[in-house]
């Protein structure tokens, strides 16, 4: 028994190392530059200070760039899970060579990076383009539609890119399930969506809360997105994140700022968890 313990510690260890090398460490040395405080042309002071949070928590501008960071982050996810449930049970139903091109359809959007299909929708989206084209060219309106740089152009373009991964994540939860408990229902008398309510999305709840938990975090994170369909008006943490470090030089508010998006986004992934752990 000894022998077998000390054998999946040595298999640990490799993986372990390059955890803390390349994500503890990093995460001390950003700790350690949001106590300092910001003096031009200095990279790391010997004094501490806790002035980049309180200035976090004291000023208005940041507060709604987070509260609008968590406002997004859970309408997109809320829509993710709406939209992908029934397309995740559908796909999960089909077979052979059906079900790997729909699983194919839902991956392949995932090899190109977020800014190149951020860019997509600002063609879709400007006064020129595809979307206004189609309304003017149907007479449904008469003058071009302000879309871009706008929260609902930001929303349309994370939930893009986030479903997919809802899909993936639920579709394997579903394909979990034991088939004879639909038939069951069917011959009970339950239709097609009472058995899918009452039936199979009570036995998948910790695949939906883990999907909600990566679409949350997902969008906590983004800002490829954010910078390029909501533009310089639009705030949220990310974006804000970058502008502090690097069109402001000021690393120890950016790291402060680090600091309480990655706080936030681990507690709710935290609760979410102990959640799981505790009721199912």
């Amino acid at each position: 028994m000894q022998k077998k313990n000390l054998s999946a510690a040595g298999m640990l260890m490799p993986a372990t190392l390059m955890v803390v090398l390349f994500m503890a460490l990093p995460l001390l040395y950003l700790f350690r530059y949001s106590l300092n405080a910001y003096v031009p042309g200095q990279f790391m002071v010997s004094d501490f200070t806790l002035a980049n949070f309180i200035a976090f928590f004291s000023e208005t501008y940041y507060l709604i760039g987070m509260r609008t960071t968590l406002v997004m982050s859970f309408v997109v996810t809320v829509t993710c899970l709406v939209l992908g449930l029934p397309l995740a049970n559908w796909i999960s139903r089909k077979q052979g060579s059906l079900k790997t091109l729909l699983l194919m359809m839902v991956i392949l959007p995932l090899f190109i990076s977020n800014a190149v299909r951020a860019a997509g929708w600002m063609v879709a989206f400007g006064k020129t383009g595809v979307i206004n084209y189609a309304l003017l060219s149907a007479g449904l309106i008469s003058a071009p539609l302000e879309i871009m740089y706008t929260p609902n152009a930001v929303f349309v373009g994370i939930v893009a890119v986030n479903l997919p991964y809802v899909v993936l994540t639920l579709q394997s939860v579903f394909e979990g399930l034991d088939e004879n408990v639909e038939y069951a229902a069917s011959s009970l008398g339950a239709n097609p969506f009472e058995t899918f309510v009452l039936v199979k999305l009570p036995q998948i709840v910790p695949g939906i809360l883990a999907a909600f938990v990566l679409s949350f975090i997902l969008t906590m994170n983004a800002y490829a997105t954010p910078v390029l369909l909501g533009g310089p008006s639009f705030r949220m943490m990310s974006p804000m994140i970058v502008g502090e470090i690097l069109n402001k030089a000021n690393w120890p508010f950016g790291a402060a700022l680090s600091f309480i998006l990655l706080s936030v986004t681990v507690s709710i992934t935290a609760i979410a968890g102990y959640y799981i752990k505790r009721r199912y």
